[in-house]
């Protein structure tokens, strides 16, 4: 629930600011009168989200079980993989998002209403598909609507959040809220990507399922408070593997530094 709640929660905000920046740009432009093109745009984009959710959840259950893991497994490597892009994309776009929408905006205006109904459909699809990639690596298998209230907690959070940010009732440091959230992601795909790795060898796609790391089970049951905790939170397996270890560590660790070391700061010239 809470990994599921923070994967809402970053990145139903990402799509409400994009959705604001859109809104803004109309109505700074004396065009409200095409505020709908936004949200017809909007609404086509999520429910084509929960279409692809959930024919893929539908099909995946009437797989037989080694199909069953290996798709599983291979899922969720690109699901970690995404979900890194993702973070270091927005890291990278943050300080020019609003520019580059904006200039989409002038241009899609002048097209005409397609193209408005298009670029709302095309920035909160891609954010939909991206939350959709991560959530379902992360509730395959769950039989209980922990994960799902999660998400739908953090989902809703998110629009109130980017609502009131829209209207200016409610300052955060976006910054600061989009770099923590992103080490936190980072430690959730990390993961993940252990128990794609796990899926895949259950399989018999990968060796060594049997070769453990350690086991800490009579420390940790899996099914104790704690143990659902670690396991909902960052898919913490109690007796895993040297191979799930080797790829937590070898994804983790690299990642992090990365995302963590200080962005270089650019200083123009005189000349320029």
């Amino acid at each position: 629930m809470f990994a599921n709640l923070l994967i809402g929660l970053r990145e139903g905000l990402e799509a409400s600011l994009v959705v604001s920046i859109l809104i803004a740009y109309l109505v700074k432009t004396n065009r409200r009168s095409e505020l709908k093109y936004i949200w017809i745009g909007v609404g086509s984009a999520l429910a084509l989200v929960v279409a692809i959710f959930a024919a893929v959840t539908a099909v995946f259950d009437q797989l037989p079980f080694r199909a069953q893991e290996i798709t599983g497994g291979i899922l969720s490597v690109l699901a970690a993989a995404l979900v890194t892009w993702m973070i270091f994309w927005m890291r990278r776009t943050a300080r020019t998002l609003r520019r580059e929408l904006e200039g989409e905006m002038e241009k899609a205006v002048s097209l005409g209403p397609v193209a408005l109904v298009t670029i709302a459909f095309l920035t909160v699809g891609r954010e939909g598909l991206e939350t959709a990639a991560i959530m379902w690596s992360t509730v395959t298998g769950a039989y209980t609507p922990g994960p799902f209230v999660g998400a739908t907690l953090g989902l809703v959070v998110s629009v109130v959040l980017g609502y009131l940010i829209y209207r200016g009732a409610l300052r955060i440091n976006l910054s600061q809220f989009f770099t923590v959230t992103g080490a936190l992601l980072i430690v959730v795909a990390a993961g993940v990507l252990a128990y794609g790795v796990f899926d895949l060898q259950e399989a018999g796609v990968l060796p060594g399922v049997r070769s453990l790391a350690f086991d800490v089970t009579a420390a940790i049951p899996p099914d104790s408070w704690y143990g659902t905790f670690l396991k909902g939170t960052i898919n913490f397996q109690p007796n895993p593997s040297w191979l799930q270890v080797g790829a937590w560590l070898a994804f983790i660790v690299p990642v992090l530094a990365l995302y963590l070391r200080p962005q270089r700061t650019f200083h123009p010239s005189v000349a320029a």
